[in-house]
C-alpha cells in the first residue's frame, strides 16, 4: 500500500474517503486512533493508503476534485 495523503483535516478526510468510495477504490485510513495517545486533540496526521494498482487512479480522482496532493510515491 502507499500512503496518497496525510491530514488532521476530518472534514478534508472524509471527503476523501466519500470520493474514494464512490469510485469503489479500496482504501485504509491509518492512525484513526492515535487520539487516544495525543489525547483528542486532532494534532496527529491521519494517513490515506492505496493499494499499489489503484494509486494512480485515487491520485486523478482527488485532483480532478481539486485536492493538493503530495509529489507522487517515490518521486
Amino acid at each position: 500500500m502507499k500512503e496518497l495523503i496525510k491530514s488532521n483535516d476530518a472534514v478534508l478526510l472524509s471527503f476523501i474517503e466519500a470520493l474514494l468510495k464512490e469510485a469503489t477504490i479500496p482504501y485504509q485510513i491509518a492512525d484513526q486512533h492515535m487520539s487516544i495517545i495525543e489525547g483528542s486533540l486532532g494534532v496527529l496526521p491521519r494517513r490515506v493508503l492505496i493499494h499499489d494498482e489503484d494509486y494512480d487512479a485515487a491520485r486523478r480522482i482527488l485532483t480532478g476534485a481539486e485536492i493538493e496532493l503530495p509529489a507522487p510515491y517515490g518521486k
